[in-house]
This record gives structure tokens, sequence and C-alpha cells, in this order.
């Protein structure tokens, strides 16, 4: 019997490794583990100057994955822009966000887009083009209900969320309840672990902060933390191993986690799956697809001192926070990669 074949496509910033980069992976690994050979599609992208966005999504268009080596290839698998622009007669997209900038996030100041008649320009170009090339997709669904609902608002297109668990999911275990708040992802800007560091300036000086990642804004926010007064209780690790990273996740007290409008965020089914509360903010988007506000976390206003007030109740009282975590399990758990890999593969 002939094997399946599937090419999975993914959109790579090189040097960034983030959300997306491990989707595809773990999608990957999944498709083979299920007896399929998949390969991985990989171009490298770059979103400035705005005006060389299209041309890295042409060369996409450019691509004819129909085939490899005289065999036919039976699916593709696109994922964020501009991957989905690839030609192929049994394409499927599970869609992890579109080019943001040009979306959602104009006019704010975590996008290079503004209301400039050029800007405008583009950006009609950019959903013309987006609603084309995902019309193209034989099976389109997205990461989460927040992307879902970007896609219907700016394009007109309904598709269904496929919630998948986390690379760690079957590794990650619980611990004590311990002395630190824990931060984990890329230190940019629209992931605001400012609030974070600005919050600890506001707790009592015995819980400390330990930050996972790297990321454009790290030293920045390593000088912010030294001007709150909280330089020598904020643990900057960078990157860190897996072994490593599940034993944070263990003894952690909570994790915060308050990202401006994320898409999914590995992070809050991390914490649920080590039995660990988040706080999270209000306009966290794909967060709140998982956390419910004093069942298995605590959702504050996005500033410092509204997340300060969340861990401080969660210090005050160990019991909160095991009950919490107890309940974010309960959440977890019941995600798999099964129902992904049938819909985004079956006939």
């Amino acid at each position: 019997m002939r094997v399946r074949t599937v090419l999975v496509c993914e959109t790579q910033v090189p040097f960034v490794r983030g959300g997306a980069e491990i989707l595809v992976r773990e999608l990957l690994g999944q498709l083979r583990a299920r007896g399929y050979a998949a390969e991985l599609v990989s171009l490298p992208f770059k979103w400035y100057p705005k005006e060389e966005i299209l041309a890295h999504a042409a060369a996409w268009r450019l691509l004819d994955l129909s085939e490899s080596n005289g065999e036919p290839v039976d699916r593709v698998i696109a994922t964020k822009f501009p991957s989905y622009f690839v030609r192929h007669p049994n394409k499927a997209t599970w869609l992890v966000h579109q080019h943001r900038a040009a979306y959602d996030l104009c006019g704010t100041q975590y996008s290079d887009f503004e209301y400039t008649e050029l800007d405008i320009g583009l950006r009609q170009r950019l959903s013309e083009l987006d609603r084309q090339m995902l019309a193209e997709s034989r099976r389109l669904y997205t990461i989460g209900r927040v992307t879902s609902d970007r896609l219907e608002k700016f394009n007109g297109i309904r598709a269904e969320p496929l919630y998948h668990p986390p690379r760690l999911a079957d590794r990650l275990r619980p611990g004590p309840y311990g002395d630190y708040l824990l931060s984990v992802g890329r230190i940019e800007s629209i992931k605001r672990v400012d609030l974070a560091v600005h919050a600890l300036a506001r707790l009592d000086s015995r819980l400390r902060l330990v930050v996972v990642g790297e990321g454009t804004q790290r030293a920045n926010l390593e000088r912010e933390a030294e001007r709150a007064g909280v330089g020598d209780r904020v643990t900057f690790l960078g990157t860190v191993d897996d072994e490593r990273l599940i034993e944070l996740y263990a003894g952690a007290l909570a994790v915060v986690f308050a990202p401006y409008d994320e898409d999914y965020g590995y992070v809050t089914l991390e914490a649920f799956l080590a039995r660990k509360p988040v706080v999270t903010a209000r306009d966290s988007g794909g967060t709140l697809e998982f956390v419910e506000h004093g069942v298995n976390g605590l959702v504050s206003e996005p500033a410092a001192e509204a997340i300060a007030d969340a861990v401080a109740r969660l210090a005050a009282d160990p019991s909160l926070a095991s009950s919490l975590g107890d309940a974010g399990f309960a959440r977890a758990t019941t995600i798999t990669w099964d129902g992904v890999v049938e819909k985004l593969i079956g006939e």
C-alpha cells in the first residue's frame, strides 16, 4: 500500500523561534507517528519594508507542490501568512494568523501600517489576495477562536478552530507552589512581559519573577527591572532546555501571561498541565479561550497594579492557587492531537 505524502508549509523568520515554529514541527511529528510520509517546506520571511511583503507572498505562489521527484504529493498543509499562497490541488490551511500588522494591529504601537493612502492600498490588496488564496483551501481551519474571529471580521470567511496540545504536554508535572512567578515566551513588546516586572514592584519582597525566553526587548526589560527597583528579584534565564522549563513550571506559584491579543498561547496550556493558575489580561485574546476568571486562573485589567492584585490573592491563599491549578489541568487534558490530524488529513 502506498504511503500518503504530506507537506507542511512554514513561514520562517530566520533566527526566531516561537509558537508557530513549534506548531509546525509538532504537526510534522504527529503525522509521521501516524504513518504519513511528511516533510517540512520552509521559506524565509521579512516584513519590512512593507513593499517587500507582496514579494514574499509571490515567492510562495511560484511554488507548485503537487508532485515531487515524479510522485504526487497527496496534501499540503499551510499555516501562517503567506504560506497559504502555495499552489496545490488538495491544499488545507490550518491558519496560525495572517499578516496581523495589516489587519487588527493596524494603527497600534505593534504595527508599521498607518492610515495613509499607500498603506490603505497595500492593506486592501493583501485582503483581496488573502480571500482568494484561502478560498482555494479544500479544508480551512484556524488554531483558535481569536484567529477565526479575525478572519471573519476582516475577510468574511468562517473557519472552525482546531485546538492542539503544547509540545511538552506529556512531560509537564505539578509541584509545590513556590515563591516565584513564571513568565515564558518571546520578550517582545506585544507579549507585555513588562507588566509582570512592574507588578512585582508592588508585591511582597519575598516574591520573585523568573523570565524564560529571548527577544528584541530583553535588554530594555532588564533596564526597566532595575529602574523599578526589582532588578535583584527578576531572573532572566534566556532560552532553557526542556527539563529546566518543566522544573520551573512545577515550582512556580503561578504563571503570568498577559500578551496583547494572543493568537493561541502555548504557555496557558503548559501552565495548566503543571497545575498552575494563569494570571492574564482581559485583552489577551487566545488565553481567554482557556482561562476562566476564578475557575482556573485570574483575569485582570492590562495594568501592573491589577496584575499585582491578582498575584497577591494567590500568594495570600495557596489553597486558591491549588484549586485553580487543578481546574486548569482538567481543562487542558481535554485537548488532543487526534482530532486535528483527522480534520486536516481525512477525506
